[in-house]
Order: structure tokens, then sequence, then C-alpha cells
């Protein structure tokens, strides 16, 4: 078996996360200043649900924060969920 993920690409012009699918595109938009990411919208496309592309946009998102030394505000209720299953993103959340 393989740990198959799903490609996620940082697109800055458009300020979003992208994952192709066999279904369309899968973003996770954000919103960015000098020190903080805001994580605004997850969206995948019906077809494509529950096949990863969801979490692999929000981990690429919090790895990116990290990187950055950014804090990062969730606003995106998938990405608070996906926050509570990885608490090892814990100390990148500040909430205001």
């Amino acid at each position: 078996m393989t740990d198959w993920r799903p490609e996620v690409v940082h697109n800055e012009r458009d300020a979003r996360f992208e994952a192709a699918t066999p279904a369309g595109l899968a973003v996770l938009a954000y919103e960015r200043d000098a020190a903080r990411l805001v994580l605004v919208h997850t969206e995948v496309p019906e077809a494509a649900r529950g096949g990863g592309y969801a979490d692999a946009l929000a981990q690429a998102a919090l790895d990116y924060a990290r990187a950055g030394r950014l804090d990062v505000l969730p606003r995106c209720r998938f990405v608070r969920v996906y926050l509570r299953r990885h608490p090892e993103y814990a100390e990148l959340v500040r909430e205001g």
C-alpha cells in the first residue's frame, strides 16, 4: 500500500493553496499580512470529497505558516476541525 498524498501548489498570486482532483480544483483560500495567515475557506469538488484533498491543503497551509513564523487565524470551519485532530499545529493559532 502506498502513502499517497495529493500534490499541493501554493498559488501566491491568488492567495490560495491548490490541489488538482479528477473532479476539478480543490482550494484553501487565505489572507496574509506580515505576521499572520488567515485561513478563510476550503473548497473541494463534491465528487472528490473524502479523498484527502482538504487535509493536504490544510497541512500545506499550516506548514507554510510554521516555516514563515506566521500566526494562524483559522476562520475556515474545516481548518478548525483539522487543528483539533492535529494538535502539533496548536502553537500557530492566534485567535483575534
